[in-house]
């Protein structure tokens, strides 16, 4: 058992971003309000960037910088933070379009509860049959 727990405290980082996603999973899976919504996806967001930021990582290597002394070194490898750099700026943008969406909902039907919504359109709509028909 032992052996077992020693894998998992090694691989910390995983286990966390597993964590994190079941997390975020849960608060979308859950909860009508769209802000939490949005909370939950940029959660699972967050558990994203930390697993391809680990999957990068090497115990006792060094940052690949130009010019290190020691030839032997063995190196992190840069390009998986590179890529969840540009994930990150993607997200921000993602999350303020989404809060703006949110906001113009707000406006039009009062309220962020996804049910709420659900049942004026459904008003909305049935007002419209009946004043066609």
């Amino acid at each position: 058992m032992s052996g077992l727990l020693t894998k998992v405290l090694i691989n910390y980082p995983y286990l966390v971003a597993v964590l994190l996603f079941t997390i975020g999973t849960f608060t979308v899976l859950t909860h009508p309000n769209l802000f939490k919504k949005l909370l939950g996806i940029n959660i699972m967001e967050s558990a994203i960037f930390l697993m391809f930021v680990a999957s990068g990582n090497i115990r006792g290597g060094v940052a690949p910088i130009r010019g290190t002394t020691n030839a032997e070194a063995v190196y992190i490898n840069p390009l998986p933070s590179a890529l969840m750099l540009t994930g990150i700026v993607v997200s921000v943008s993602v999350t303020a379009f989404a809060l703006a969406l949110i906001m113009r909902l707000y406006k039009a039907y009062g309220t962020t509860d996804l049910r709420r919504i659900a049942a004026r359109r459904k008003e909305v709509i049935s007002d419209d049959h009946l004043d066609q028909g």
